[in-house]
């Protein structure tokens, strides 16, 4: 058994959910791997992203999002709306949480209450799941003619570096 690991690197926008399609350098790493048959894990070490399989649409809005990231957003707005203050139905984050993540010496955790008003994007993730895992025949994904792999960026407080982990095993 050959185990083979990488990372990409993508940059969400800070203003609303990001989906980042990475396909196309989950099949690089793959091809990179040289393991022909074996399983594909695309995942996401943050706790307010998701990975996703999903069909790719070819048409967009505006803000160049997908239709179907479109509809899936207006939805999830419906059900978990954004927390935008701390006065909103969300108990997170509570007194003792918020006093742990104003200490932390980490760039990633700047010394602002407001950037971890993000209950809504915690839960989003959560129903959603930080990980998918994929079949890996003959040098190839399994994911079919439409299925494409979307790192998603639920936090919408801050624009900042992300990290999607790839890890292809078998022979």
């Amino acid at each position: 058994m050959k185990i083979y690991q990488d990372t990409i690197i993508v940059q969400s926008n800070g203003s609303r959910p990001s989906y980042h399609n990475v396909t196309e350098q989950v099949r690089a790493i793959a091809a990179a791997s040289g393991i022909e048959n074996g399983m594909c894990v695309v995942q996401s070490p943050h706790t307010t992203c998701s990975v996703i399989f999903e069909e790719y649409v070819h048409d967009t809005d505006f803000n160049g999002d997908e239709f179907l990231q479109v509809d899936l957003n207006r939805i999830l707005d419906r059900i978990i709306p954004r927390e935008r203050t701390e006065d909103m139905e969300y108990r997170y984050p509570g007194p003792k949480h918020l006093d742990f993540l104003m200490g932390l010496d980490d760039p990633q955790y700047p010394c602002d209450p407001a950037t971890i008003l993000n209950g809504d994007a915690h839960i989003r993730a959560s129903f959603f799941g930080a990980s998918e895992a994929f079949i890996l025949r003959e040098g190839s994904l399994m994911i079919g003619s439409v299925g494409y792999i979307y790192f998603i960026d639920w936090d919408q407080n801050r624009s900042r570096e992300r990290k999607c982990h790839v890890m292809i095993m078998g022979e």
